[in-house]
């Protein structure tokens, strides 16, 4: 019995001096993590890991970044995903800047008369944030909520609206979530980087060849003017046209650039400049073709062929037919009663990016119509990289080409398209060489203020040989814009915009946006397939079956004390 008694008391002491010593150990690893800042990221995409580019911009805040978060309140569970994605965003954010980023979460109006509550709203209104309408089926009724997905971040006296959900035309509700969780860090370093900059960056649209028109423009013109000053410019023959520019965007000229003009550009890229050329090396009478279903493919000359040529890539007035394509309707009923079908339109290639370039990384599929071909030449210096190129299953037509909408009734055979992988964009970087090489007309000559430049600076440009890459589709009857690379046929959004912003961002060095941009997470969301047809299987299996295992086990524990005891 003493021995007992002394056992016990020993066991006691042990389990005191073991629970001391763990607390200890608890206490001295708090105490030295306090001087060390680890983060581990378990997840296999690396989702809560930032880009180096964002831990530098947060490392080198000296001064607090406030956002005032409106998505708060009951919402449904995507929603609500939303809103715990962007918290631990911003707890990260928070985390490596020192808490130089700080942030709440607000109920718009909560708890105000209906009047205030109204005036609140306006004013996010107007400083620029977008609501959305969230509908709720319930058992018995339809509610119907208007939220503001987005937030206002205040630094050193200023503001920007950072909008944390965007909708997409033409893609579900459920898409535009998975798409604004994979934007968060990059919308967020963006929103911070607009309160950094003191000046932003020129990006000059060209005109003065009948380049594509404003309204066809509008959508790339407006994403690029949240990063850059967007200005449009006619060179005009004018020496300073393109002073200030730190890029230019030559897009779809329809008539010959003269010479003089050339010349500028020409020594804008012997000075530095970048330059993105959207360029169509066939002519198409879109007008003829949307009228009468048919048309001619004409080889155009724009006069920047031979500056290209020289810089390293040749332009071919082919148009690529792909097997890999869209789609376009086509009206097969009687007269009187139309009765529009979808046919795939080998004119309009969908190309997937297959290259680990940070201006194509984890792109989606890109949307182009009458594209062509081109092909690297001899620069010397000059670094080449093809970006974009057809599927295997391809084939260039020549030109003149007869197009007819009609054709595309007649099925295709794969094994007809046996030219893969045409070269579509190329990017080319290096210091290149004037391509007018003392042939410089008399004009020029005795211009006393223009500086011949005959070897340039280190530069980039990139060439795409499709025009409407670029373009947006506008209805005049209604006033609408359609998102840049989204298809009103097949209501399909394309990644046309993401590219084209990826390469202005490439050539003036933002790298860091290109970073973000390509960032892919992946969203383990519940298949709702699945959930319908075995619903009562895995209520079952969360609900009666932990407490079968308790019961079972506590049946198990009673007899085996039972025997213990017995014994």
């Amino acid at each position: 019995m003493v021995n007992d008694k002394k056992n016990t008391s020993g066991n006691k002491r042990r389990d005191v001096s073991l629970l001391l010593v763990l607390f200890g150990i608890i206490i001295l690893v708090n105490f030295i993590g306090s001087f060390y800042f680890k983060r581990f990221d378990l997840t296999s995409e690396k989702r809560y890991t930032l880009a180096e580019s964002t831990k530098k911009l947060l490392s080198e805040l000296n001064e607090e970044v406030l956002f005032k978060v409106y998505l708060n309140g009951n919402f449904n569970p995507d929603f609500t995903r939303l809103k715990n994605e962007t918290k631990e965003i911003l707890d990260e954010f928070r985390a490596y800047s020192d808490n130089q980023v700080q942030y709440e979460f607000i109920t718009p109006g909560e708890g105000l008369a209906p009047a205030e509550k109204e005036n609140i709203e306006r004013q996010l209104s107007e400083k620029g944030l977008i609501p959305e309408q969230i509908v709720q089926k319930q058992a018995d009724k339809t509610l119907e909520t208007v939220i503001w997905p987005g937030a206002i971040a205040s630094f050193k006296g200023k503001e920007a609206v950072w909008q944390i959900f965007k909708r997409q035309l033409g893609v579900s509700a459920e898409e535009c979530i998975n798409n604004s969780v994979e934007e968060l860090e990059y919308s967020l370093t963006t929103t911070i980087r607009k309160l950094q900059r003191d000046k932003k960056l020129e990006v000059t649209f060209i005109e003065g060849h009948q380049e594509l028109d404003t309204l066809h423009q509008y959508d790339f013109m407006r994403a690029l003017s949240e990063y850059y000053n967007v200005n449009r410019t006619p060179i005009l023959g004018k020496l300073a046209a393109l002073k200030g520019s730190d890029a230019i965007i030559i897009n779809r000229p329809d008539t010959t650039i003269n010479d003089r003009d050339r010349f500028i550009i020409d020594q804008y890229i012997m000075s530095g400049g970048k330059v993105l050329w959207l360029i169509d090396p066939v002519y198409i009478n879109r007008d003829t073709f949307n009228i009468k279903g048919y048309t001619l493919g004409l080889t155009r000359n724009t006069g920047v062929e031979e500056m290209l040529f020289k810089y390293g890539v040749r332009l071919n007035p082919l148009l690529i037919q792909d097997f890999q394509c869209a789609q376009v309707p086509i009206n097969v009923g009687f007269k009187g009663s139309p009765n529009f079908k979808f046919f795939p339109w080998v004119y309009s290639p969908l190309v997937m990016p297959d290259l680990d370039h940070p201006i194509v990384k984890n792109l989606d599929l890109i949307k182009f119509d009458f594209a062509s071909t081109l092909d690297t030449v001899t620069a010397k210096g000059i670094k080449k990289t093809i970006l974009l190129r057809s599927s295997k299953t391809s084939k260039a037509q020549p030109t003149p080409a007869r197009i007819f909408v009609g054709s595309a009734l007649y099925p295709q055979k794969e094994s007809q398209f046996h030219n893969p992988y045409l070269s579509i964009a190329c990017l080319l970087e290096g210091e290149f060489s004037s391509f007018v090489e003392y042939r410089l007309p008399s004009a020029l000559l005795r211009d006393t203020t223009f500086k011949y430049i005959d070897k340039g600076k280190r530069t980039k440009m990139i060439i795409v040989a499709d025009g409407d890459v670029g373009k947006n589709d506008f209805d005049r009857s209604s006033g609408r814009f359609y998102p840049l690379g989204y298809d009103k046929y097949s209501r399909q959004a394309y990644a046309n915009k993401t590219f084209l912003l990826n390469c202005v961002n490439y050539l003036l060095d933002d790298e860091g946006l290109l970073q973000l941009r390509s960032r892919e997470v992946k969203l383990r969301q519940l298949d709702k397939k699945k959930i319908a047809l075995q619903r009562t299987k895995w209520q079952m299996t969360n609900v009666v079956l932990p407490l079968a295992l308790v019961i079972v086990l506590g049946i198990i524990s009673f007899y085996l004390r039972k025997r213990k005891y017995t014994s």
